[in-house]
């Protein structure tokens, strides 16, 4: 084989293209590759001018200059190359010829700028995760760090270049790495309690794993400092203290006393205002026990002091002491490390009021008891009594005297606070006081609604007059706040069809005897039933409404069970 073929043979072999061109820049040589890029032929190129064949050449202008040009980017149609042109010289340096070669580099630049996206798109995530006040680690799936954040570091107190590369374990202090559980069980972890970094700082971890196209690639951590829950809560429990000394906002003016019995109540607590004597205000629940506690304070020489509510009902009896009497500082694990005031500490010199004291557990009873007695409180934690003077209002809708006789509830205590009681009669009982109560809810929700609403219709105001609101002014003032969203914004008056359904109270449907099961149902039903027409007016369409009934179905069942209007 000759030397010349040899030398095609290897430049038709690779994957340039090469262009060569004599001093007259005639096309001497050009490659398979250079014809395939090119979109020629390479008989139609041989011994031509290279300007006429070649598009955007500059070949000529090389062997001309004996100038070299490297890496020129060049445009083909759609195909981008990259192309050097160098001169090519005798023994005597003349140049004699000129070559270009050059090569497809589209698919390259297309993966280049998809490189380029890839870390557009790396370094905004990074930026997210960087820009979050979470702490945040990520692990690849064999449990290696390969990523955190400043936040992690403020926590942790290692750095990214302590930890990154490095297994899981590295932070922690005590406890188990719950990235290499997550990668050991693909399952994500929430809630882990783990101890962490140098000075051991206690984390609440969440872990989750990361799934690729259905492969587990790792594991993202969210890690939580305890301290600054701790910190919140007790911020949190400070606005709620807030919020309680933000004082008693009603007075006697906001009672509606037209009823009898309503009349007597709101004349006991006037009289029982001025005086420093302990109130136990007893109705059913809505009857507006807190309203008239708010309405005592205001009325006594302690109305610019503190007025704290205490919701008996909703303190967890773990903590009822030391809400109710303080602690000192380190009192108990998880105790403020300043300690903490007690409510009835913050009510001194104002008023407290205990609701719904019924639920107040008897453990603290005893300790209520005896600060009563002797005006003391000892924080716990502390052995100094701290004089303490308070006025005491409780509310309860339970039957304390059964209560005592039961054993849940201590005598002494009893009889301590009923010193004055006031009994707030049910809704039913001062039927007489609706009309006004229902003007006063709707000023009340206008105001909340942005409505303009004037009054209730008498068709609707005699439904509401023979109801017997078991659950008294809180369930009106529901039921007149849902008539107002059914209104059309340009009605003024509240009508019958804009009240919703009125559930009849089972107390008003009475059994005849006890004994057959299914005879004792059917008088029942047929009681509920007759209770509903009554409450109508006897109209159909409204008794199946309160009922929850189709009216084809009231129809059958009045057939059925013999209901019939009485004749008068």
């Amino acid at each position: 084989m000759l030397r010349q073929d040899l030398l095609e043979m290897v430049l038709d072999s690779i994957i340039e293209g090469v262009i060569i061109v004599d001093k007259q820049a005639r096309v001497i040589y050009i490659n398979k590759q250079a014809c395939l890029l090119l979109g020629v032929d390479q008989n139609q190129v041989l011994n031509r001018y290279v300007v006429d064949v070649i598009p955007n050449t500059r070949l000529h202008i090389v062997v001309q200059t004996g100038v070299p040009e490297f890496d020129r980017l060049q445009e083909i149609g759609s195909t981008k190359i990259i192309t050097s042109r160098v001169p090519i010289r005798d023994k005597n340096g003349e140049v004699i010829a000129a070559a270009a070669i050059f090569r497809d580099v589209t698919s390259v630049q297309k993966m280049a700028e998809e490189v380029t996206n890839l870390k557009e798109i790396e370094a905004t995530l990074k930026a997210i995760i960087e820009s979050t006040s979470d702490a945040i680690s990520v692990a690849d799936a064999e449990g290696r760090i390969v990523l955190v954040n400043s936040a992690y570091t403020k926590i942790t107190g290692f750095t990214a270049q302590e930890v990154i590369g490095k297994p899981a374990t590295v932070d922690i202090a005590e406890g188990e790495s719950m990235h290499i559980k997550v990668a050991q069980t693909k399952q994500p972890i929430y809630g882990a309690r783990l101890l962490v970094g140098p000075t051991k700082k206690e984390v609440i971890v969440n872990v989750t794993p990361l799934f690729v196209k259905g492969q587990f690639k790792g594991s993202v951590a969210v890690i939580h400092d305890v301290s600054e829950i701790m910190r919140l809560t007790r911020e949190l429990e400070e606005v709620k203290r807030l919020i309680r000394r933000m004082g008693a906002k009603y007075t006697f003016e906001d009672i509606v006393a037209v009823s009898e019995k309503m009349k007597v109540a709101l004349t006991q607590a006037m009289k029982v205002a001025p005086t420093p004597a302990t109130v136990l205000l007893r109705g059913e629940s809505g009857t507006g026990k807190e309203l008239f506690a708010h309405a005592i304070h205001n009325a006594s020489d302690r109305k610019d002091k503190p007025f704290i509510s205490v919701n008996c009902a909703a303190i967890p009896e773990s903590i009822f002491e030391s809400e109710l009497f303080g602690y000192t500082a380190g009192a108990f694990t998880g105790a403020r490390r300043e300690g903490k005031k007690g409510l009835l500490e913050e009510a001194n010199h104002g008023t407290i009021f205990f609701d719904e004291i019924g639920k107040m557990p008897l453990s603290v009873q005893s300790k209520l008891l005896r600060f009563i007695e002797s005006k003391e409180i000892v924080p716990i934690g502390d052995t100094k009594p701290i004089k303490v003077d308070v006025r005491i209002i409780a509310s309860t809708n339970m039957n304390l005297e059964k209560m005592v006789q039961d054993g849940s509830f201590l005598p002494d205590l009893y009889f301590r606070l009923n010193v004055f009681p006031i009994f707030l009669p049910p809704l039913r009982e001062r039927k007489e006081d609706i009309p006004l109560l229902v003007q006063r809810i709707i000023r009340k929700l206008n105001q909340e609604y942005g409505r303009t609403v004037e009054g209730i219709s008498p068709d609707a105001l005699h439904k509401l007059l023979n109801y017997d609101w078991p659950g008294n002014v809180r369930e009106l003032e529901n039921v007149i706040g849902r008539a107002m969203i059914n209104m059309e914004p340009d009605e003024k008056y509240i009508r019958a069809h804009h009240l919703p359904p009125l559930r009849i109270s089972f107390a008003t449907a009475e059994v005849s005897k006890i004994g057959d099961l299914r005879q004792l149902v059917r008088e029942y039903e047929k009681g509920l039933i007759a209770k509903a027409l009554e409450e109508s007016n006897w109209n159909v369409q409204e008794a199946a409404k309160i009922l929850g009934l189709s009216v084809r179905t009231l129809y059958y069942k009045m057939k059925i069970l013999n209901v019939k209007r009485k004749s008068n």
